[in-house]
C-alpha cells in the first residue's frame, strides 16, 4: 500500500494536475481553430435572445441559418482560417517557405472557419452567432419576410433575432468614430430616410443611453440634413446593443413591421387585429351585462331595503304604511326612490295622522 503512495514524487513535479491545468489549453486550441470564442471588435453576427435555454437556442439558431443561408447562398464551403496570405508575394524564398509551411500545418490538422458558430456573448439569455462571407441582415431579413408571410412558427425558444452588421469598443468616442463611416452606406447623401435609434445595454454601466443616442442622431443628420427622425413608422432602425465592453451595431428596415424582429410575434401579427376586435367586443358585451347586473342589484337592494319596513307590523304606528305603498308604486313604474322624497313624505304623513 505504501509503494503506490511514494510514486508520484519520483516523476519531477510529483501532484496530479488537475482540471484547471488542461482547460486553458483547450480554449486556446478552440480559438486557433476556429476563431474567437467570444464577442469582441471587429465581428459580424447574429444577436439572439432566448428564454432561459441557450444550448437549445442555439441549436435552432443553427438549423434556422443553415436552412435560410443555403437557400441564398449556396451549400457551405469550408476555407482555411489563413488561406488568403498564400505566399504569392514575391520576396524571400525564406518568409514564402515559413508561410507555406504555417499553411500546410494548418491545413493538415483541418482548422477550418465555419459559416456560422457560436462564440459567447458576455451576457445571460443571449447568443452570438458569428457569421463568414454572408450579410447578416439580408438574411435576417429574409427570415422574417418569410415567417411573416408563411405565418409558419419554427422556433420555440429563440425570442428575437437582431443582425449585426459591426462591432466595436463600447466607450463613447470609438463608437463616434466607427457611426461615421458604418453609417454613411444608409444616410449620407444623396441616400436619405427616416429613421429610429434603438439602445439596449447589458453588463454595462459607464455608457449614458441618452448621450449615446444624442451623438448617433448627431451623425445621422450631419450625414444628410433630410434625414428625419419617425418613431413610429421608420424606413431605418438603428439598433444599438452594449454588452460589456463591446458595441454591436446595424441598420435594418421593416423593425415595427416585423415585431421588433421577434420570431415569436411576427408569426401571428396578422391575428391579431381580429383577435383585439373579438376582445374587445366581449369585453364590451361583458361590461353591458355587469351594467344590467348592477342596475337590476341596485334595484333589488333597493326593493330589500324598503320591504323590511312592509314585512313588519308595527301595530303602534299605522300611519307609516301609507308613504311606503306610495313608494312602491312609484317602483313599479320605474323610478329609483330617493331617500329624500320618502322622509319628506313621510314626515307629511305623520302631519295628516296627527291632524
Amino acid at each position: 500500500m505504501a509503494t503506490p503512495v511514494q510514486q508520484p514524487p519520483q516523476s519531477g513535479s510529483g501532484k496530479r494536475k488537475g482540471k484547471a491545468h488542461y482547460v486553458p489549453a483547450k480554449r486556446a486550441r478552440r480559438c486557433d481553430g476556429g476563431g474567437p470564442r467570444q464577442l469582441e471588435p471587429g465581428l459580424q453576427g447574429i444577436l439572439i435572445t432566448c428564454n432561459m435555454n441557450e444550448r437549445r437556442c442555439v441549436e435552432e439558431a443553427y438549423s434556422l441559418l443553415n436552412e435560410y443561408g443555403e437557400d441564398m447562398y449556396g451549400p457551405e464551403k469550408f476555407t482555411d482560417k489563413d488561406q488568403q496570405p498564400s505566399g504569392s508575394e514575391g520576396e524571400d524564398d525564406v518568409e514564402a517557405a515559413l508561410k507555406k509551411e504555417v499553411g500546410d500545418i494548418k491545413a493538415s490538422t483541418e482548422m477550418r472557419l465555419r459559416r456560422f458558430q457560436s462564440v459567447e456573448s458576455g451576457a445571460n439569455n443571449v447568443v452570438f452567432i458569428r457569421t463568414l462571407g454572408i450579410e447578416p441582415e439580408k438574411l435576417v431579413h429574409h427570415i422574417l419576410q418569410d415567417m411573416y408571410k408563411t405565418k409558419k412558427k419554427k422556433t420555440r425558444v429563440i425570442l428575437r433575432m437582431l443582425p449585426i452588421s459591426g462591432t466595436c469598443k463600447a466607450f463613447l468616442e470609438d463608437m463616434k468614430k466607427y457611426a461615421e463611416t458604418f453609417l454613411e452606406p444608409w444616410f449620407k447623401a444623396p441616400n436619405k430616410g427616416t429613421f429610429q435609434i434603438v439602445y439596449k445595454s447589458r453588463n454595462n454601466s459607464h455608457l449614458n443611453r441618452e448621450e449615446v443616442i444624442k451623438e448617433l442622431a448627431g451623425i445621422v443628420g450631419s450625414l444628410n440634413t433630410e434625414n428625419k427622425v419617425d418613431l413610429t413608422n421608420p424606413q431605418y432602425t438603428v439598433v444599438v446593443e452594449i454588452i460589456k465592453a463591446v458595441c454591436c451595431l446595424s441598420v435594418v428596415k421593416d423593425y415595427m413591421l416585423f415585431r421588433k424582429y421577434n420570431l415569436q410575434e411576427v408569426v401571428k401579427s396578422a391575428k391579431d387585429p381580429s383577435q383585439l376586435n373579438s376582445k374587445q367586443t366581449a369585453q364590451a358585451g361583458n361590461g353591458a351585462k355587469l351594467e344590467s347586473g348592477d342596475k337590476s342589484h341596485q334595484n333589488d337592494s333597493a326593493e330589500g331595503t324598503n320591504n323590511p319596513q312592509v314585512v313588519p307590523e308595527n301595530r303602534e304606528e299605522p300611519e307609516q304604511t301609507k308613504p311606503i305603498s306610495e313608494t312602491e308604486v312609484v317602483n313599479e313604474g320605474g323610478a329609483k326612490p330617493e331617500l329624500g322624497s320618502q322622509v319628506t313624505e313621510g314626515s307629511e304623513s305623520s302631519e295628516n295622522g296627527l291632524s
